[in-house]
């Protein structure tokens, strides 16, 4: 049997922690008169905290200091950090258990690549975190998708070679970053957004445990 590396982006792939995100950085818009809907959202899709808000900011043509930033984006975290504080097992996405647990069972090797700073909180909470041999997440490194330094690092921390390692993201950003590794990238969403991705899958109940093991053998 052969090892590889299954690299798992968080949000929107493992759990649902988008909402959450949007609803956060909602109050913030609100509170600085900026209409932000689903739609602006999606412009912040695998992107860094601090170029969402200069996002949010353009969006509303607010410019800011520097010291007014970072209080916002202290708290936008907060917000966040009391919505995932009620997270449980109810929020992981479907099917991922049953993809875990199998590759799991065949040995392979698990990995988070995530931008995200809680990640590690989070998966305490969906009671999943033992599942992983590497977290890499934002406290990690310092450039974001689609820079590909989260998934070298991944790959690195699970000792197996960039070719070795296959991601799951459901940003292009992650995407591009995956195929920058020279990583196979695994689309989960809409396929006309992650168009450059190896593969797509709407979510993980549209993937076989026989595309699984394609996976590891091929």
């Amino acid at each position: 049997m052969k090892k590889k590396a299954f690299i798992f982006d968080l949000d929107g792939v493992i759990v649902d922690t988008a909402k959450y995100h949007y609803l956060a950085w909602k109050k913030l818009a609100d509170s600085l008169g900026i209409t932000f809907t689903h739609e602006d959202n999606e412009l912040l899709k695998g992107v860094s905290r601090v170029r969402s808000l200069e996002i949010i900011l353009g969006l509303g043509n607010v410019s800011a200091s520097e010291e007014d930033k970072n209080r916002w984006l202290h708290q936008k975290n907060v917000d966040y950090l009391a919505y995932i504080e009620k997270m449980d097992e109810n929020e992981i996405l479907p099917d991922v258990v049953r993809v875990l647990d199998f590759l799991k069972d065949y040995g392979q090797k698990i990995v988070l690549g995530s931008a995200s700073k809680n990640a590690k909180p989070i998966l305490e909470k969906a009671k999943i975190i033992n599942y992983f041999d590497a977290i890499v997440d934002g406290n990690d490194v310092t450039n974001a998708k689609p820079d590909p330094e989260v998934f070298l690092q991944g790959a690195k921390n699970a000792e197996l070679p960039n070719e070795a390692c296959i991601v799951f993201e459901d940003s292009l950003a992650g995407i591009q970053a995956a195929n920058l590794a020279n990583m196979i990238s695994i689309g989960i969403g809409d396929a006309t957004v992650l168009n450059e991705a190896d593969f797509c899958f709407k979510d993980f109940t549209k993937m076989s445990n026989e595309f699984l093991l394609d996976l590891i053998n091929n």
